[in-house]
């Protein structure tokens, strides 16, 4: 009861900030890049942990940062797309620091410096372009938050449906090599909790139609399942049972945004696909 206390208090705490975060577009260009730094010191620290790899850490989260800011930049202006060019240069001093660093595994450095790009920045960044529609009076580009909002509502619904189902009805594993608490009645139960979310949502933002929010929440559901279990490859292959401790009862900032960086992909193409 304590922990489902404090992962109660956290999780409110957490959802507020995210979403008064993304409440308008500059909190919105605040907000991320911050998370975008804790999640990489999260990854870069886990990896530090086997194979005696040393990644230059602010460096690589300096990079990431920028990243999503000239993406954001592009997104909201339409600025030109030489606003990458600092992002490039990191790319090639990344490699040049590692002839002057004289450590054991510079390709593994390498490796893990640019992995930690693709797997968090990467799919972060791409929420500039979802954030940012042609919705306003003669096509003008207007940032839209309820689109953002619905992402992380049908995440939190699956993680409430698949616990509450999986707890009372749960008897056959998903992943159990992965993840032996999964179940497929999880899974199903939390599918139903975001597709009823989606339902709610199509309510309050009539411009997007139903089936096209659930058709979305269901998508969502799909690639976070994914992205939950690539995580937990992740910690089960370095050995650790929470990628940090900053979220009480939750563990790190990745272990509660796992989900989303799979997700994102399906909510970015089905935006350019479906709503765009």
């Amino acid at each position: 009861m304590n922990n489902l206390l404090t992962r109660t208090i956290t999780g409110i705490i957490y959802a507020g900030i995210l979403l008064a975060g993304i409440s308008c577009a500059y909190s919105f260009a605040f907000l991320f890049p911050v998370i975008i730094a804790l999640c990489l010191w999260e990854f870069y620290r886990l990896v530090e942990l086997k194979d005696k790899v040393s990644i230059v850490k602010i460096f690589n989260i300096c990079g990431g940062i920028y990243f999503f800011l000239a993406t954001y930049f592009v997104a909201y202006t339409g600025i030109n797309l030489f606003v990458y060019i600092p992002y490039f240069a990191y790319l090639m001093i990344v490699f040049i620091l590692e002839l002057y660093r004289a450590k054991e595994n510079p390709l593994l450095n390498l490796a893990y410096s640019f992995l930690g790009q693709i797997y968090i920045v990467l799919p972060i960044s791409l929420l500039n372009r979802v954030a940012f529609l042609p919705l306003g009076a003669g096509g003008e580009i207007v940032y839209t938050p309820l689109i953002l909002v619905s992402l992380f509502i049908f995440i939190w619904a699956n993680d409430t449906g698949a616990y509450l189902v999986g707890m009372t009805f749960g008897k056959h594993r998903l992943f159990e090599r992965i993840s032996p608490k999964k179940s497929w009645e999880g899974f199903w139960g939390g599918i139903a909790f975001a597709i009823l979310s989606a339902v709610i949502i199509s309510l309050i933002y009539p411009e997007v139609k139903c089936i096209q929010w659930i058709g979305l929440s269901v998508l969502v559901v799909l690639f976070a399942t994914f992205g939950d279990l690539s995580e937990s490859l992740m910690k089960r292959t370095l050995g650790v049972k929470d990628s940090g401790k900053a979220l009480p009862g939750h563990g790190g900032f990745l272990d509660r945004l796992d989900s989303m960086l799979f997700a994102i992909y399906a909510l970015f193409f089905y935006v350019e696909v479906v709503i765009r």
